[in-house]
């Protein structure tokens, strides 16, 4: 036989048997894998809290504007009631728990746009995990959010 063919043969059945995964390449390769997924847990956390305390936030602020630019044109006190119970952030998923309001707030805005609070204060303060914002509503309906 000639050399050529015999060599053909040869890495046809060297071919043939190495196809294919080893379990020592499956296993490193999923080992690697929960490494990465088991680094990436504690910034999902994070991201999701921030995003809960974000969303809570913006729900408020939405309220207190809407209800003072209500107050403007319909030239007649309006009020809105935060309780300290509300399910605030709802619309983040991953979890039962909302944000919380550490105390009721019920601001009435004037027709002027000037804002008082009848209950609580116009300073309150939106926690998740240990992620918290503190809210402060000027006299004039302006929104700090301080970190």
């Amino acid at each position: 036989m000639h050399p050529a063919v015999m060599r053909q043969r040869r890495s046809g059945l060297d071919c043939r048997g190495s196809s294919g995964f080893s379990l020592l390449e499956l296993t490193m390769t999923l080992a690697v894998g929960i490494v990465l997924a088991a680094l990436a847990v504690p910034t999902v956390k994070s991201s999701v809290q921030y995003f809960r305390v974000r969303s809570g936030f913006a729900s408020i602020t939405g309220a207190i504007q809407s209800t003072r630019y209500r107050a403007i044109f319909d030239g007649c006190p309006h009020n809105i009631t935060f309780s300290s119970t509300a399910n605030l952030g709802g619309a983040v998923p991953f979890g039962p728990a909302a944000v919380a309001l550490n105390q009721n707030v019920r601001p009435q805005f004037k027709p002027s746009g000037f804002v008082q609070a009848t209950t609580g204060t116009t300073t309150f303060t939106l926690s998740y995990g240990s992620t918290t914002k503190t809210v402060t509503v000027s006299n004039y309906g302006n929104i700090d959010v301080t970190p």
